[in-house]
């Protein structure tokens, strides 16, 4: 058993565009967060938590995170360098743009509704920006991507069921839920499903990396050992 060291140096080209795709993915989401007009599901989760945990925001982003790839490998959803990374960074960057004076906060209604559309929208090609690269996709579009394989439901179905129960466990333990919530759970998959289309990204047949991929078995040493 060895690293195989070709695939390792061929991903790791990768990683700088994937970790551009997490700051995108983190700006979408502090952008929302910013509006004061009802998060996303997963945040609204996050922030239900961290109601009653003394962390950061980003922080119990990070933990939801790890929590999602226990039960993801339990399915036998397999993990990958892009899962590991996605834990990390994501609620990194989410705190850091949150700390610049570079987000919307408008006052008028109508225009919320047109910022928290663009934030969904930058957010959603933040994912697809990095699923592409196939390094393993982060805990929530794992979670995602698996059951849309698995059941062979079309994305918009599938991430609209997950987050309409992710919204709900959000409410009961106190997350903010408002006008922008309803719109990020029932048009979140729908615009997803339009990025994919568009780019043409096909979640049913992708395949992602998983971390045993760069370990190498030589099978004629393992042959001779056995026999042994």
């Amino acid at each position: 058993m060895k690293l195989n060291k070709k695939l390792l140096v061929e991903d790791g080209k990768k990683i700088p565009g994937l970790m551009l795709a997490f700051l995108i993915i983190g700006y979408g989401i502090a952008q929302i967060k910013a509006l004061d007009f009802g998060m996303a599901p997963w945040d609204t989760l996050a922030l239900g938590m961290s109601n009653h945990i003394s962390l950061e925001f980003g922080q119990v982003t990070q933990i939801m995170g790890f929590l999602i790839v226990l039960f993801t490998i339990s399915i036998k959803i397999h993990i990958g360098i892009g899962t590991i990374l996605n834990m990390i960074f994501i609620g990194y960057f989410i705190d850091i743009v949150s700390k610049f004076n570079i987000l919307l906060s408008p006052e008028n209604f109508f225009l919320k509704i047109l910022v928290l559309f663009y934030a969904l929208i930058v957010q959603n090609y933040g994912m697809y920006s990095y699923l592409k690269y196939e390094l393993g996709a982060g805990p929530r579009d794992g979670l995602m991507v698996g059951m849309v394989q698995i059941t062979g439901l079309d994305v918009k179905y599938v991430r609209t069921g997950i987050e309409s129960i992710v919204l709900v466990l959000g409410f009961l333990l106190g997350g903010i839920v408002g006008v922008g919530t309803v719109i990020a759970t029932f048009s979140g998959g729908y615009i997803l499903d339009k990025v994919f289309e568009y780019k043409g990204f096909d979640a049913k047949t992708t395949c992602q990396r998983k971390i045993f991929d760069y370990i190498a078995l030589n099978k004629d040493k393992d042959l001779v050992k056995s026999q042994k």
